[in-house]
Formats: C-alpha cells, sequence, structure tokens
C-alpha cells in the first residue's frame, strides 16, 4: 500500500468521527461520505471484470455492504430538535459497524500485499476469481453500497420523523 492509500483508507475510516458528534441532517453530511467513497472509487476502480465467478464475488461485497450499511443506519439514532430538524448520532455499534467494515477492507488489501498474496491467489484459482481487479471491484462496490445504505436508512427515518402524519378521510 502507498503513502496515498494509507491516507484515503484513513480518510474512509475517520468519517466515523462526524457521525458519532452527531448532528443535524443537511446536503453536507449526506455528501460528505457519499462524495469521500466515490472518490475512492474513481481512485482505484479502472473496470469490472466479469469473467469466471467475478460477478458473483461483486455480489457478495454488495451483500456485505447492504448488511453492514442497513445495521449501520438502524443502529444509528435518528431525532428530531427543538425546532424540528432531523438529527443523527452515531453510537457504538454503529461506529463499530463503520470501522469493521472500512478498516476490514484496508487489512484485506494490506494481507492481500503481503503474506496473504499466495493465499488469496490460491483461492481465487480455486473459484475461478480472474485476478485485483475483480477483487478492488468487490471491495468497492462493499464501500459504495455500505455508505449508501446507511445514508438511506437514516434519512428514511429522519423523513419519518419530520413528515406530517396524514390522517385518513373517513366517508
Amino acid at each position: 500500500m502507498t503513502t496515498t492509500d494509507y491516507l484515503i483508507s484513513a480518510a474512509l475510516i475517520l468519517l466515523v468521527i462526524p457521525q458519532m458528534r452527531g448532528g443535524r441532517l443537511t446536503p453536507r453530511t449526506l455528501l460528505l461520505p457519499l462524495v469521500s467513497v466515490s472518490a475512492a472509487a474513481a481512485h482505484y476502480l479502472h473496470s469490472f471484470p466479469t469473467e469466471g465467478h467475478d460477478v458473483q464475488l461483486d455480489l457478495f461485497g454488495v451483500t456485505m455492504g447492504i448488511v453492514l450499511g442497513l445495521a449501520s443506519g438502524l443502529a444509528t439514532r435518528v431525532s428530531l430538535t427543538e425546532d424540528g430538524a432531523a438529527y443523527s448520532k452515531a453510537g457504538w455499534p454503529a461506529a463499530l459497524l463503520w470501522v469493521l467494515g472500512m478498516g476490514a477492507r484496508s487489512a484485506f488489501v494490506y494481507w492481500a500485499e503481503h503474506s496473504g498474496a499466495h493465499t488469496i491467489a490460491q483461492f481465487s484459482r480455486d473459484n475461478l476469481i480472474t485476478g485485483t481487479a475483480a477483487w478492488t471491484a468487490a471491495l468497492l462496490l462493499m464501500a459504495v453500497t455500505q455508505v449508501v445504505c446507511r445514508l438511506v436508512v437514516v434519512r428514511v427515518r429522519a423523513h419519518r420523523l419530520t413528515s406530517p402524519l396524514v390522517t385518513p378521510v373517513v366517508a
């Protein structure tokens, strides 16, 4: 991993800090994680290999991203401020899930570039995964999906709190 790789990984992991501080849900709180993970994807993602079982690996990454994102979003407290604005604050479970997802990807890359290279190469051969581009795509899809799912869950929960209740009309 290069210095840039470490900085990108650290930036994605440290996105948990504003989540734990909590704050009003604004366009900025929506855009910061989206722009961050999109920038990482743009930096690393050069192709979507589709040979062998690459697509299944991508689907596994997306599935893990959904699970981590949904769980993190549900573990985030969403409430209203006194003036009726939506407010969110990630607790320790949400932060742990965030760091687990973001950190696991970084740890996997480090392991792949060091002592795990042979093991991953053998696994890839045995499971018809075409190479590093397939792993890169799957890990980035996992990250993007985790971020998007968490944001969607938190925003939907906030919308439910801030939307006026519609009373049904009885005929």
